[in-house]
């Protein structure tokens, strides 16, 4: 059984990852939830294995104007995007293996697959601008 912190070795540095296009990764958390502070280093270390994504840490509180109306109910919440469409939007087990599936997942699926709707569309397009480099 693998645990929750194994992971696959790094791959090399992918363009994907500089252009604004490439993935995105979003962890809705908060500092006070217990949860997320467990996840975070395994978040980070996925983070590191996958460098044609790009991973954001969001508090929802220090950063309520990006959260703006979502209700987080369950920690962590994910928004998984393409670089231009919010695909996955919810809360996932704190485990790096199940975040590392879903990622593939949705990496492999076609091309113009439904969005994860409007609502996650906006906390994307807000997360996007707030955290463009």
């Amino acid at each position: 059984m693998q645990s929750p912190a194994s992971l696959p070795e790094p791959t090399p540095q992918s363009p994907a990852a500089a252009t604004p296009r490439g993935w995105w990764a979003v962890c809705l958390c908060a500092a006070w939830c217990g949860t997320c502070g467990v996840y975070r280093p395994l978040f980070d270390e996925l983070a590191r294995a996958h460098p044609d994504v790009r991973f954001e840490w969001v508090d929802i509180e220090d950063d309520a104007e990006i959260a703006g109306d979502l209700d987080v109910e369950t920690f962590p919440t994910l928004l998984i995007a393409d670089g231009e469409r919010a695909l996955f939007l919810g809360p996932l087990l704190p485990q790096a293996p199940v975040l590392g599936r879903l990622l593939a997942s949705l990496q492999a699926a076609t091309p113009g697959a439904a969005g994860a709707g409007g609502e996650a569309q906006e906390v994307f397009e807000r997360v996007r601008a707030a955290r463009s480099r």
